[in-house]
């Protein structure tokens, strides 16, 4: 083929897929819109009165969970109406009830965890309507930011249940969409902060926490899934100094450090040590939560935590396999080889009769005792008294849960 016919033929393409792109453009956008209708936030729209105009009402007489979830509904439904003409009724419909089925139905405990910390911290300042309201906004981007977590945890780890519920993904209707469900989770929390946000002196500092905060916990989702590749079972990785650097990682970032650093910034809190010291005891409280969650994986009733526990047939690298680890004999240490990371009853029951022969129950009631006490103790001494209650109120809301 001569260069003449080449370069007619790649002219006739171009032409043909310019007109292609012409058709589909006229076909998807045949009402007109402007680019800042489309990406009001990419093109500069001020934003600085949207909290003020949101139609909610704030009683601070009532529990900070009815406001919380006062603005939650304010926040899905102004999404719906501002992008219903652009995307269609199907989509916006199907993005509410999806962020309906997956955000608020936890314990919510990040998200209020920074309204709690806000009063604490300024609790003046936390009279103000707006001001309250955008501790709401930040805690609703932690729990959408939970959300997309579990959807995709639950997908890479073949989970069945969670909340009570089938998963996301095991959703008839649903399957697979739930990947592309949980990056509009993500992407709707840069929404929210852009809108609502933006006019705030801390919020640069807010968006490269959260971008920060993500790539710590999608790290740590790595570790956990890289320690033993899916279809191996080798306990080389299995020790308790690898769970402590994957449960760092991928809980206690955005579970503990997260709510607190956002109310920090949120009330003007400018001192570096204050920060690094909420660091440290934040991971503690992360370290010390994943525990917990390792065993009410294993010992807590599905109907109280909400999902089917399979840290076992899933081959986790979990905190009790670890301690049955360190204290097994050969046999054992064989048995656990064979069958931990089976997905059948009788694995599954022969590996909880070696943690109950090595007393992990035991353990982790001791541990957690123990680890309670060196927390408080941490924020007994090195925690100004007015700061104290942030961390006791995390303290509080987990030492000896159930779910």
């Amino acid at each position: 083929m001569d260069s003449k016919t080449c370069i007619a033929l790649s002219t006739g393409v171009a032409l043909g897929a310019a007109i292609s792109f012409a058709a589909f453009h006229a076909e998807c956008f045949s009402k007109s819109f402007s680019l800042s209708q489309l990406c009001p936030y990419m093109c500069g729209k001020q934003t600085s009165n949207a909290l003020a105009k949101m139609s909610v009402e704030i009683d601070l007489t009532r529990p900070d969970k009815d406001n919380f979830m006062t603005v939650y509904d304010e926040l899905v439904k102004a999404e719906r109406e501002e992008n219903i003409d652009i995307h269609g009724a199907q989509i916006v419909d199907w993005i509410k009830d999806m962020s309906d089925y997956n955000v608020p139905g936890g314990k919510l405990n990040r998200g209020l965890a920074v309204v709690a910390s806000a009063k604490i911290l300024d609790p003046k300042g936390m009279q103000n309507r707006d001001t309250y309201i955008a501790a709401c906004v930040l805690g609703w981007g932690i729990e959408f930011l939970q959300a997309f977590f579990l959807i995709a945890d639950d997908i890479m780890d073949h989970s069945v249940t969670r909340r009570g519920h089938p998963c996301w993904y095991k959703v008839e209707k649903v399957k697979l969409i739930a990947v592309n469900d949980c990056c509009i989770l993500e992407a709707t929390i840069y929404r929210f902060l852009r809108k609502y946000l933006s006019h705030l002196p801390c919020y640069l500092e807010i968006l490269e926490l959260f971008h920060d905060v993500k790539y710590a916990t999608t790290i740590g989702q790595l570790m956990d899934m890289l320690t033993v590749p899916e279809g191996e079972n080798n306990f080389e990785y299995y020790t308790l100094d690898r769970y402590k650097l994957i449960v760092t990682w991928k809980t206690a970032f955005y579970t503990f450090y997260l709510p607190t650093a956002c109310a920090m910034h949120l009330c003007g809190v400018k001192d570096k040590s204050t920060f690094d010291t909420a660091r440290k005891i934040c991971l503690m409280l992360g370290e010390f939560f994943q525990i917990q969650d390792d065993y009410l994986d294993c010992y807590g009733d599905p109907a109280v935590i909400g999902k089917i526990g399979t840290d076992i047939e899933d081959n986790k690298c979990g905190w009790l396999v670890c301690q049955a680890l360190k204290r097994a004999s050969k046999q054992q240490l064989a048995t656990l080889q064979s069958h931990y990371g089976k997905a059948s009853k009788d694995s599954v029951a022969k590996v909880k009769a070696i943690f109950q022969n090595l007393k992990v129950k035991e353990l982790f009631e001791a541990h957690e005792d123990e680890t309670h006490a060196r927390i408080a103790l941490v924020v007994a001494s090195e925690v100004p008294a007015s700061l104290r209650p942030i961390y006791n109120w995390h303290l509080g809301k987990i030492f000896k849960r159930s779910k």
